[in-house]
């Protein structure tokens, strides 16, 4: 199959990716799954339902807020990508200096 076949039948998902859970990256992630269970914990424990709430609310959207910049980054990239395809190969040339005299 051809890049477009495997696109359309699911098999290239651009924003499912691993990542190695040694990583600075996955330091990070552990950092932030700890402290929302620390918190989420301490508010059960000390029954403030509205801080839970909000917390929650907090996280969601920040969730929301970092699929968006990632879906617009990418579709960013992709067309930058696709202008370069198009200035190097299909835009006519406007240099003075040719390779064959």
């Amino acid at each position: 199959m051809n890049i477009l076949e495997e696109l359309y039948f699911g098999n290239i998902r651009p924003c499912d990716k691993c990542f190695d859970k040694q990583s600075r990256y996955g330091a990070f992630i552990n950092i932030i799954a700890e402290n929302e269970e620390t918190l989420l914990d301490y508010f059960k424990t000390q029954q403030h339902e509205t801080q839970q709430h909000l917390f929650s609310q907090l996280m969601n959207a920040q969730e929301e807020i970092l699929a968006f910049s990632e879906q617009n980054r990418f579709i960013e990239g992709f067309q930058t990508g696709a202008k370069l395809m198009l200035d190097t190969f299909i835009l006519p040339q406007s240099s003075v200096i040719r390779d064959i005299c």
